[in-house]
């Protein structure tokens, strides 16, 4: 009975030592959240002015012709999936992927991957990916998107894919996040729909002409479309992870609860096996 109780006294301290940990990981991702939410709202006017500007340009101007805004005969897709540096952040990572396979399945594509996990999954599964230098979601700043947007720029305009998808974590709320694929390149939607409707007439002079300002700013427009999804990514995978850690908390305080109730009847028990020798004892003297 004595060694039975030490133990459940060490699982206690076990429990206990466990559940600080996830307690000081939830109030980590609750500080993470809160910037992270922040910088997701900061960036979201700058990506809308340049997709009213682009919408502007396709729509004002009758002669309107772009590589970026005409459907590619390539159907390679290349595939930005954002994912997280690490674990312990409840489905997050996992539902990610699964969204990749349901959106990827059957199609030939190569990946451009952003975070840990993102390049450990891929690797693991020897797909094609066209660079692992932005592996760590981390540190990427605005900077860094810029020579994302390039790098997939160039390779489109070769023809090394004729379709681009973004492959991350939406953020709705700290309780609800939505992973899903949206298309990034090419900007076919934005031309007329109706091509014989009534010419717009041009009110505003692109110089050297409204094509090479597209061309010019769809670069920036994507790179503003993947700094907005890295942003939503990591407010959702520290809201993911405060959910997580919280969830732990409670069951590890749940689970304290069951053994202290199981240590005091195993005490109580033996206290009373103690009296019962000593009371037999006794009367036998």
């Amino acid at each position: 009975m004595a060694g039975n109780m030490k133990a459940v006294k060490l699982r206690i301290k076990s429990v206990q030592s466990t559940m600080q940990i996830t307690k000081a990981m939830e109030l980590v991702a609750s500080s993470k959240l809160r910037r992270a939410k922040e910088r997701s709202e900061k960036c979201r006017p700058y990506f809308n002015e340049l997709y009213n500007t682009l919408v502007n340009i396709a729509n004002s101007n009758t002669d309107f012709t772009s590589v970026f805004a005409r459907d590619n005969v390539n159907e390679k897709v290349c595939y930005v999936v954002i994912a997280g540096d690490r674990g312990l952040a409840g489905g997050y990572n996992s539902n990610l992927f699964k969204c990749f396979e349901a959106d990827a399945a059957g199609k030939e594509y190569s990946i451009l991957p952003i975070g840990k996990k993102a390049v450990e999954y891929f690797k693991h599964r020897k797909a094609e990916i066209l660079t692992e230098a932005f592996g760590e979601i981390a540190p990427i700043a605005v900077a860094d998107t810029f020579a994302i947007s390039s790098l997939i720029c160039e390779e489109f305009l070769k023809g090394s894919f004729g379709c681009v998808k973004l492959v991350y974590t939406e953020f709705i709320n700290i309780l609800s996040q939505n992973p899903h694929a949206v298309a990034a390149l090419p900007l076919a939607d934005l031309k007329p729909e109706n091509a014989e409707a009534k010419p717009v007439k041009n009110i505003i002079l692109y110089e050297p002409d409204s094509s090479e300002v597209f061309n010019t700013i769809v670069p920036e427009y994507l790179a503003g479309v993947i700094y907005g999804a890295i942003c939503d990514s990591v407010a959702s995978e520290q809201a993911a992870r405060r959910t997580a850690m919280d969830a732990a908390t409670s069951n590890a305080e749940d689970m304290i609860e069951q053994l202290n109730l199981h240590y005091n009847r195993a005490r109580q028990a033996s206290i009373t096996q103690e009296i019962t020798e000593i009371v037999g004892g006794a009367e036998g003297l």
